[in-house]
């Protein structure tokens, strides 16, 4: 009998897996500079703003600096890693020539997107847990809302994965994507809540703060660690939820019609 075509269903659950596990390889297998450089900038973030100015002794809405402090530099690592393991995977493929190992394989749009970014998911989960460990020993760390934690952490991570994807997609080489991550990656993170308690921001910086969907994703883990919210959380879930699902969309659209990965 001559060689037949493979048939894969309605989901090519093995190739959606495969590439899913080249995704987590490749940053693995770097761990030093992907997991462990993130841990010690996030430590001296906590030393500079707990210790260098003062912090240890203050308090922000009831809680003490460092504890209100901490969530939100976890959530600054899980995200900027999970955005980073999405873009660069695709602009490093796009400079060295081996794209088409991506587009080549019986994947659909859908699959390619997910396994991209369940990749950069699980990159930004396993940052913000390792992140979280090295912690303890100076931040008394308590849970108050575990659901809380844990759904803000997935849609974070999730939302700039799929930011990553987008990113990566537009950008033709890593000035570009450098542009992205510190035009708009970083000033986000930095400006929605990070450091500070933005029930301290006047008008209309308060509502400018507000309409930040980086602010959401923050305000609701911290809120998960500590039982305090600068905002409301039922629309930070709302935002968070929109926010993913809009992404999501635009992603698989990109990726459907080769935007800047095909001739």
């Amino acid at each position: 009998m001559p060689p037949q075509p493979r048939r894969y269903g309605a989901v090519n659950w093995l190739g959606l897996w495969t590439l899913y596990l080249k995704e987590v390889r490749r940053f693995w297998n770097v761990a030093t500079q992907t997991v462990a450089a993130p841990v010690v900038t996030t430590l001296l973030f906590l030393a500079v703003f707990a210790l260098a100015l003062g912090g240890g002794s203050q308090a922000v809405a009831g809680v003490p600096y460092v504890q209100f402090l901490a969530p939100g530099l976890i959530v600054m690592a899980m995200t900027q890693n999970a955005f980073a393991n999405t873009s660069s995977s695709l602009v490093i493929a796009k400079v060295q020539g081996s794209i088409v190992d991506f587009l080549m394989p019986p994947l659909s749009p859908a699959e390619q997107t997910a396994a991209l970014v369940l990749g950069g998911l699980t990159r930004g989960l396993v940052v913000g847990s390792a992140v979280t460990l090295a912690m303890l020993p100076f931040v008394e760390l308590r849970l108050h809302s575990p659901g809380f934690v844990l759904f803000h952490a997935v849609a974070a991570s999730l939302m700039l994965a799929l930011i990553g994807v987008l990113g990566g997609l537009w950008s033709e080489k890593f000035d570009h994507l450098a542009a992205v991550t510190n035009f708009v990656v970083t000033p986000l993170a930095f400006l929605s809540g990070t450091f500070y308690s933005t029930e301290r921001l006047p008008e209309p910086w308060l509502t400018v703060a507000h309409l930040n969907p980086f602010f959401y994703m923050i305000d609701g883990f911290r809120y998960g660690f500590t039982g305090h919210a600068d905002g409301s959380l039922a629309a930070g879930i709302a935002v968070m939820l929109a926010a993913n699902i809009a992404l999501a969309l635009a992603a698989h659209r990109l990726l459907a019609s080769g935007y800047k990965l095909k001739p």
